[in-house]
C-alpha cells in the first residue's frame, strides 16, 4: 500500500485496535487460474489473536477461493487482507488558501491497515469450533441476551460446520494509512473539520473526529 509519511501508522497496538473495530476484511490471494495468477477477493470477518499473531476466519466450502488455495498442495500461499474504515468526500471549498490561491483540488480521506501473511486452510472440527465459539463471543458479547453456539441444535451446527473451511492469515506484515488532511496547513484542517462537522452526518461527524484527532503539532 502506499503511504506517504504524513498518513503513515506503525503502532501495532493501534493498528490491532482498528481492526478489532473494523473486522470486516477482504482476503486477496493470486492463484494459478488458467495461464494466469488471477486475484481473488473474500469478504469475511476475521477474529485477531494478538498473542499468536494470527487472523482467523472461515470461507464457505462452495467458494472458489477455497480450491484456488488448496492448488497450494501444501505450499504457503502469500496473502493481503485489507480493512477499511472511515471515509469522506473532502472539498476544497473548505480550505482557507482556496481563497488565498486557489491551488487546491478535492480528495478523499479515509483510513486502511492492511496485513500480509501466509494463508492456511483448517478442516479440522475441533478448530472450527473453537474459532467459530471465539468469533461469535467477540461479536455477542455486546448484546443484552447474547447467542451462543450451544444455542442452537448439535445436529444443524454440525451440517453449517461441513459447509465451511477454517482460514488463519499469519501477520507477517501490517501497515496502516491514516490520510486524514495531515498533509495540509493548519488553517485548512480547522477548515476540514469545520466543514465536515456542519455537515453533521455519520459519517462526517467521524471523519471529523479522526482529522482533529491526528492533527500535526508543528
Amino acid at each position: 500500500m502506499y503511504v506517504p509519511a504524513p498518513f503513515r501508522e506503525s503502532d501495532r497496538a493501534t493498528l490491532y485496535d482498528f481492526i478489532e473495530a473494523h473486522p470486516l476484511g477482504v482476503l486477496v490471494t493470486a492463484m494459478a487460474h488458467g495461464h494466469a495468477d488471477a486475484p481473488y477477493a473474500t469478504h469475511l470477518p476475521l477474529h485477531l489473536d494478538r498473542a499468536a499473531g494470527v487472523l482467523r476466519g472461515h470461507l464457505a466450502r462452495a467458494n472458489p477461493h477455497v480450491d484456488r488455495l488448496r492448488s497450494a498442495a501444501g505450499a504457503e500461499v502469500p496473502g493481503l487482507v485489507a480493512f477499511s474504515g472511515a471515509e469522506h468526500y473532502i472539498t476544497p471549498t473548505w480550505y482557507p488558501s482556496k481563497q488565498e490561491h486557489a491551488k487546491v483540488v478535492p480528495t478523499w480521506n479515509y483510513i486502511a491497515v492492511h496485513v500480509q501473511g501466509a494463508v492456511t486452510l483448517h478442516d479440522d472440527e475441533a478448530w472450527l469450533t473453537t474459532h467459530l465459539t471465539q468469533l461469535t463471543d467477540s461479536h455477542e458479547a455486546s448484546q443484552a441476551h447474547p447467542w451462543a453456539m450451544h444455542d442452537a441444535p448439535a445436529d444443524y451446527l454440525a451440517a453449517q460446520m461441513r459447509a465451511i473451511v477454517g482460514v488463519t492469515v499469519r501477520i507477517d506484515a501490517l501497515e496502516g494509512k491514516y490520510k486524514v488532511s495531515q498533509n495540509r496547513s493548519d488553517a485548512d484542517i480547522t477548515g476540514v473539520v469545520e466543514g465536515l462537522t456542519a455537515m453533521d452526518t455519520p459519517a462526517s461527524r467521524v471523519m471529523a473526529s479522526e482529522v482533529a484527532g491526528r492533527r500535526p503539532v508543528r
